[in-house]
């Protein structure tokens, strides 16, 4: 029974593309590992960028700081 957590930002990612990540991450533990998709659960979790830091930075910030360097 694989359960498999996935954490994106909240950035846009639309239905269509959820529906992706779930059937390619189901289909990839059916293929590797012979799992059955009926029992194969996939979490997508969507985090706001304030939340989620790289380095010394939010997010948030990162993206800003890259924002202001292409002006």
């Amino acid at each position: 029974m694989p359960y498999v957590n996935i954490k994106i930002t909240n950035e846009g990612v639309s239905t269509a593309q959820k529906q992706q990540l779930i059937a390619g991450t189901t289909e990839l533990l059916v293929k590797v590992l012979n799992k059955d998709p009926a029992t194969t659960f996939v979490l997508i979790e969507e985090v706001n960028t304030d939340n989620w830091g790289v380095g010394y930075d939010s997010v948030t910030t990162l993206r800003q700081q890259k924002q202001n360097t292409k002006s």
